[in-house]
């Protein structure tokens, strides 16, 4: 067993002093992923600072129908919000559609946004892995292929990341409000994590010391008219083979109704939510139907890098797209 030294955070402004002046530290939330790596040795922190106990657990409302989020915030709590039902179903589904009832009552929003890869090779540490240990190589690929990312791979990393939380955060154009060593600052919540590269290794955009406090989110039609679809194997406790988050504004009704807006986000096909917008661009100013999804998908898929084992992705994400706009509309796609 690897000993470490725990802190117990009194306020944010001092976590981030403590996180910040020492390289080998990090932040402790609920745990219910880092505490999972502590155990198979892939993270050997020489301190966890725990941010668990400050008070950031709050959901408050925001002018024109927004609401602002604490990183501290369990995610049971959050999905049964009342202004987050009604305002953002979308982020609702996503987090009952995560881990399980019990895990959901632990993690917080902070940590789900932070969690890492649930690649079967970062978390086996006898294995090569680039985001484990940088230039080691990579197990996946020519391996275990069926999760694999098919969109904004490299030859160093192939990993998806695992939460459903942050690809509903995408696609309704969330920001997370950071603190760091200098300051606070806000990051759009397509700006926070990275595609791989060269550095798999690092998966967010944040520095070293940075804490997330809160998720702010802006109300709108498109909020309100939002939805979470996840295909997995299982009905339940299952990562995203892959998911879907969409919001849609229509004009008209019916079969004639045309697309006047629409935002969609990908789970499971990358190393960060993948904001589909180019689909988005391929459905403005249509009328929504099922021909239009498709070469909405198709265009977002072209550049797609796929394998036998995960060749299923594309096919996939027409059809899990094609369910999530069908229910915001309404009716079913012909």
């Amino acid at each position: 067993m690897k000993e470490l030294t725990y802190v117990r955070a009194t306020d944010a402004a001092e976590a981030v002093a403590a996180v910040a002046a020492d390289p080998d530290a990090r932040f402790l939330a609920a745990g219910t992923n880092l505490v999972d790596h502590l155990k198979l040795g892939v993270a050997t922190p020489g301190t966890v600072v725990d941010v668990s106990r400050l008070p950031l657990a709050e959901v408050e409302p925001l002018d024109g129908g927004g609401v602002r989020i604490g990183t501290n915030v369990r995610n049971t709590d959050l999905a049964v919000h009342p202004l987050v039902r009604h305002g953002f179903p979308a982020v609702s589904r996503a987090l009952l559609a995560g881990a399980s009832g019990q895990i959901r009552n632990q993690a917080t929003t902070g940590g789900n946004l932070l969690q890492r890869t649930r690649c079967v090779y970062f978390q086996d540490v006898t294995t090569p892995c680039n985001k484990r240990e940088p230039g080691s190589g990579c197990s996946a690929i020519g391996g275990f292929g069926r999760y694999d990312a098919i969109l904004g791979a490299s030859e160093a990393c192939v990993a998806t990341h695992p939460s459903d939380l942050a690809v509903a955060l995408a696609a309704l154009e969330a920001r997370v409000v950071v603190l760091g060593p200098d300051g606070e600052r806000r990051v759009p919540m397509t700006e926070l994590h990275r595609l791989p590269g060269h550095h798999p290794e690092r998966d967010t955009t944040l520095a070293h010391g940075e804490l997330v406090t809160h998720v702010e989110l802006t109300g709108s039609d498109l909020a309100l008219r939002s939805t979470y679809v996840k295909v997995r194997d299982r009905a339940s406790y299952a990562f995203a083979l892959v998911s879907v988050a969409a919001g849609l504004e229509l004009d008209g009704d019916g079969e004639d109704a045309v697309v006047r807006d629409v935002r969609l986000a990908w789970g499971g096909v990358a190393h960060k939510p993948w904001r589909a917008t180019a689909a988005e661009d391929v459905l403005r100013g249509r009328p929504l139907d099922a021909a239009a999804v498709r070469e909405a998908v198709d265009a977002e898929t072209r550049d797609a890098t796929t394998t036998t084992e995960n060749a299923y992705k594309p096919a996939m994400l027409r059809g899990a797209t094609t369910a999530a706009l069908a229910a915001l509309a309404g009716r079913d796609l012909a």
